[in-house]
């Protein structure tokens, strides 16, 4: 007899339990893929179809208005397909079943589950971009400001975009409860809408000076200024380097809040 047992424990890489983790939740969504889509693109594709089509169509609006108005609704689908990619499965993760469990008992550090799950927002959130996109442009036309030129500021935008609602959607997967998520609609998601530079340019705030500053703390303001600042570059719009640095800031600090509410949560 060796001594050894033939049952002993294999240790099983961190990166192959996050890849395994992964493919489960992105096989999930999609076979639930027209449900996402709908939920996260019905809204901005009416508004495309009503201010970025029929509106300069029927003379009540320039034409110009499209090429402000694209980015934003790419940073509305963006945002809240990430932001709900995480933020839905949590609340049925930690409902009732605590459905949960199962993968919090993978031979894997518990911060490394909270992680694939913002990865998972985050290659959601580009699909439904690069799903809007196209669309989008179909329905309004030509459009003579917009430019796909700098790709390489077009992904960094968007990964780092999709990143910081995928955060936000861990905090708030875990922070409210399945009760209160119609009131997280109302009071948090439909200000956060209108209030983030989707359907207008920060810029254009010089006259009411004081609603330019107040949109700074939208972290919506800085991934629809991003999308007009690498899709339409020769229209006005913020700084690229002040909105990298914000995308980045509020990625890393809604990411470690969004784990110590993961954690509190995974325990309770």
């Amino acid at each position: 007899m060796s001594g050894r047992t033939p049952f002993a424990p294999r240790h099983v890489p961190a990166l192959r339990i996050f890849g395994a983790l992964l493919h489960r939740d992105l096989t999930v969504a999609r076979r639930d893929i027209v449900s996402l889509l709908v939920r996260t693109t019905m809204q901005p594709l009416l508004f495309v179809v009503v201010f970025g089509a029929m509106l300069p169509r029927m003379g009540f609006m320039q034409r110009g208005y499209t090429a402000a108005l694209l980015p934003g609704i790419l940073a509305i689908s963006l945002a809240f397909s990430s932001l709900q990619s995480v933020t839905m499965p949590m609340l049925v993760d930690f409902g009732g079943t605590r459905e949960i469990e199962d993968r919090l008992l993978a031979p894997a550090p518990t911060w490394l589950i909270a992680f694939e799950k913002v990865a998972a927002g985050v290659i959601q959130g580009v699909f439904a971009a690069l799903f809007v996109l196209p669309l989008a442009r179909l329905i309004m036309g030509p459009i003579d400001a917009l430019s796909v030129g700098h790709i390489g500021a077009v992904i960094v935008v968007t990964v780092l975009g999709a990143a910081a609602f995928s955060a936000i959607g861990l905090v708030l997967g875990t922070a409210i409860s399945p009760q209160n998520i119609g009131l997280m609609f109302s009071v948090i998601l439909a200000p956060m809408i209108m209030f983030g530079c989707a359907y207008y340019p920060w810029r254009s705030l010089d006259r009411v000076p004081a609603m330019k500053v107040a949109v700074l703390v939208n972290p919506l303001t800085y991934v629809s200024e991003g999308m007009r600042a690498v899709l339409t570059p020769g229209l006005p719009h913020m700084s690229l380097l002040a909105i990298l640095a914000a995308l980045t800031a509020l990625s890393a600090g809604f990411w470690w809040l969004g784990l110590k509410t993961f954690l509190k949560k995974s325990i309770g």
